[in-house]
């Protein structure tokens, strides 16, 4: 399977088939991460689309030496955030919009393949709960926890995208998995029980060591380091 830097690199010598394999392998995180800001799915919908669109138009100002993924975040970022400028939105996102087989936390965390009935009814519990703590974060701490812990991208990977100090960027996931944390601890997630049981959600692509690994109990949530 080609690399993105490989794509990008025969989309620029004029192959439609290379830009539509990238297109084909970042829709669903750019969707998802727009639909977290947007509260709508059709404005979703179109502003994907645009990111896309733009993604082309400038394709030949991405940096070979760069994640890809990090450089398209950033334009769908931007884009976004210049839609919500011109429409003065509130930048809160539908928590219950997903489906279970639409990607992100809630569709890692509901993954029941291994485990029993009733184990895997308490994890896509747990999922819907995460996901309404995310919903009630703030924007930017909300941003952040998606491309640290669904999109799996590094720190400072996240200081590009979101045009951040990594200072800042640590300080903002450390606060948003402490409120995550008391979110999950109201709700009951905060039992020795159900942190035997939790999931730890990693997303595509993490390295093995941890990277973008998140808890599902409120004390794994509340463990890490600003």
């Amino acid at each position: 399977m080609p690399t993105d830097a490989e794509l990008v690199a025969s989309a620029l010598r004029g192959s439609e088939d290379a830009f539509r394999d990238l297109v084909l392998r970042f829709e669903r995180p750019i969707y998802a991460l727009i639909l977290r800001m947007v509260h709508d799915s059709q404005t979703a919908e179109d502003l994907a689309q645009e990111v896309f669109v733009k993604a082309y138009r400038h394709l030949a100002s991405y940096d070979p030496r760069r994640k890809f993924a990090s450089w398209l975040f950033k334009v769908a970022h931007n884009t976004t955030i210049d839609h919500l400028r011109r429409a003065q939105l509130d930048t809160v996102p539908l928590a219950g919009e997903q489906s279970e087989e639409g990607g992100g936390l809630l569709a890692v965390l509901a993954d029941d393949s291994t485990e029993s009935p009733a184990a895997a009814a308490e994890r896509r519990g747990m999922a819907r709960a995460l996901e309404r703590a995310i919903a009630r974060l703030r924007p930017d701490y909300r941003e952040a926890v998606v491309l640290r812990y669904v999109e799996g991208l590094a720190y400072q990977e996240i200081c590009e995208v979101l045009a951040l100090p990594v200072g800042t960027v640590k300080t903002n996931l450390h606060r948003a998995r402490k409120e995550l944390a008391d979110s999950m601890r109201a709700a009951g997630w905060g039992s020795a029980a159900a942190a035997a049981r939790t999931a730890v959600a990693r997303p595509p692509g993490a390295a093995a060591d941890g990277k973008g690994a998140v808890g599902g109990s409120a004390e794994t949530l509340s463990s890490d380091e600003p």
